[in-house]
């Protein structure tokens, strides 16, 4: 006990220490992933909580006002939230708040109408106005948080969202920040799991514990009070607090290790390019012909957001005549693979090319012209756990509309770019449900989409180091190539770190292990015609 307290002491002393007590830095070294809360310090929508509650409190306090003077007093945002509300499962917040003015209300069921006859009811009716306001305002995130988990991703440091809301979800796609956590667990959770909100560590420790991490190796990033109480109960490696309303001294004695005001203030020991410093790949082609000089060049693509755009359901990711005739006429010259999240039949029946290599299921198949073949047997058992989910989760909600249950052959996913955003939630417990029944699947996050896979350690970068060993590529009269476009790229973007080129898609810039960018489906077709000549004759 003493030798584990006594180097969590020295990775908090380091973390802070690295910029002189201003800024605290988080060192693959030390930890292996960050856990955020999410409102307040991933998105900006703690003023609409707020006012979502006050409106349900003030309206339910007037009419109480004539028989109890505690409810003459309207709700106070700066002192009854912070203390009563923020960060507290909504149940928890609601009797908190009517505790501190004497009222004592029937807990009801949670379909209770939205009104004041219950504790349920309140939280249904506060849970509306919230909603409505989301639906006409939208949702804001913290830029500088956004850009801090993209300096996690691209070091390999894992990520972790908790709230207590039943919204998380919701909020999540929204933003369009789904695919950039690791693992979830929300208000939903707590329902399922049946464990306590904050200030107990549960939800924190059930987060790690889908990580994979130990608390002592994880940092946690908390704005609230019950937050920073719940990761210190936790005994997690550093728990760093976010004063946005000017409540340092509060976060500190509650349990912070180290409080900032900002994300920004945060830094990532790295060795990647900063969103800005990372150069076109087309701009800077002479760079990378200068890298190639004598030298054979492998090229290994992502196809969903690479080779084609991303679009509402996965049959309609098409590859256009043009890009088509660019990839056969590279691939006459050198080896060129597509490695894909897709099943390896999937993506090789849209591709339609038998001279590529084709690497499935994120490189649990792999197949190719040379007669490589690793139907990898690390997946193999997994097929039969994966039919009996398959199985549940069509007959549990394979009936919503819009929703895709899509079988590959080491993986399920559930597509939901086309349901209702109110479904997701359940959706999402379904899908939780299912993999807690099997032990042996996780549940992955993408683009609008949740996916079932084999709960070890394979991944796209794995998957291309194992074909440039088996194509007899990995050495250095080799210049391998990867160009990919999503947050599971980037293990394979880290991959070719110190032996190769890794080039990320992107429409909006990000920190990433890439060392060249292009910004669409066009420069990638672009790129690939650069390629063409500078690979030279024919490819055998």
């Amino acid at each position: 006990m003493r030798s584990l307290f006594s180097r969590q002491l020295n990775m908090v002393k380091g973390a802070i220490m690295k910029n002189n007590h201003d800024n605290v830095t988080i060192t693959k070294k030390d930890f292996d992933a960050v856990i955020f809360d999410l409102d307040g310090v991933v998105t900006k929508t703690m003023s609409t909580h707020a006012a979502a509650w006050k409106k349900a409190f003030d309206d339910f306090l007037a009419r109480h006002k004539d028989s109890n003077p505690a409810a003459e007093e309207p709700f106070n945002i700066e002192k009854d939230y912070m203390i009563y509300v923020d960060g507290k499962p909504r149940l928890e917040g609601i009797k908190s708040f009517l505790q501190s003015r004497n009222i004592n209300l029937p807990e009801g069921n949670p379909k209770d109408a939205p009104g004041f006859t219950s504790i349920h009811a309140i939280g249904n009716l506060k849970n509306g106005y919230f909603l409505e306001q989301i639906k006409k305002r939208g949702v804001e995130v913290y830029q500088s948080t956004l850009e801090f988990i993209r300096k996690l991703k691209a070091q390999g440091i894992k990520t972790g969202i908790i709230s207590s809301s039943k919204n998380c979800a919701l909020i999540l796609d929204s933003s369009g920040l789904a695919e950039m956590f690791d693992v979830r667990v929300d208000g939903v959770d707590l329902i399922k799991l049946k464990i306590p909100g904050k200030p107990a560590p549960d939800m924190f420790e059930e987060a790690a514990r889908q990580l994979g991490v130990e608390p002592s190796r994880t940092a946690v990033v908390e704005d609230a009070v019950s937050g920073v109480e719940a990761a210190k109960a936790g005994n997690f490696g550093l728990v760093i607090g976010i004063a946005r309303l000017d409540n340092k001294k509060d976060l500190l004695n509650y349990g912070a290790h180290v409080v900032v005001n900002d994300a920004s203030e945060i830094s990532v020991e790295e060795d990647t390019k900063t969103a800005p410093q990372l150069p076109s790949a087309i701009d800077n082609f002479a760079q990378i012909k200068k890298l190639a000089a004598a030298k054979r060049v492998a090229i290994f693509l992502d196809y969903d957001g690479t080779l084609t755009p991303i679009v509402d359901t996965p049959e309609k990711a098409i590859l256009s005549p043009e890009m088509r005739k660019t990839v056969i006429d590279l691939s006459q010259r050198c080896p060129v693979g597509i490695i894909s999240g897709r099943d390896m039949q999937n993506v090789k029946n849209l591709v339609d090319i038998d001279s590529l290599i084709y690497a499935g299921s994120h490189g649990f198949e792999i197949t190719g012209p040379s007669g490589i073949k690793e139907s990898s047997s690390k997946g193999m058992p997994f097929l039969p756990i994966l039919d009996e989910a398959e199985k549940e989760l069509c007959a549990a909600i394979g009936h919503i509309k819009g929703l895709l249950v899509e079988r590959k052959k080491f993986a399920i996913a559930v597509h939901y770019r086309l349901v209702d955003p109110a479904e997701v939630p359940d959706i999402e417990h379904t899908i939780d449900e299912v993999s807690k029944r099997h032990k042996e699947l996780r549940k992955a996050y993408g683009k609008k989409v949740f996916e079932l896979q084999p709960n070890i350690d394979w991944h796209k970068g794995k998957a291309l180091l194992f074909l440039l060993e088996a194509l007899g590529l990995d050495d250095d009269s080799v210049l391998p190539v990867y160009i990919g476009d999503d947050v599971t790229d980037e293990d394979a973007l880290r991959a070719l770190k110190d032996k190769g080129i890794g080039i990320v898609v992107w429409d909006k810039p990000f920190p990433t292990a890439a060392k060249y960018s292009l910004k669409n489906t066009d420069e990638v077709r672009k790129l690939l015609s650069m390629f063409i000549p500078l690979c030279g004759g024919a490819h055998e």
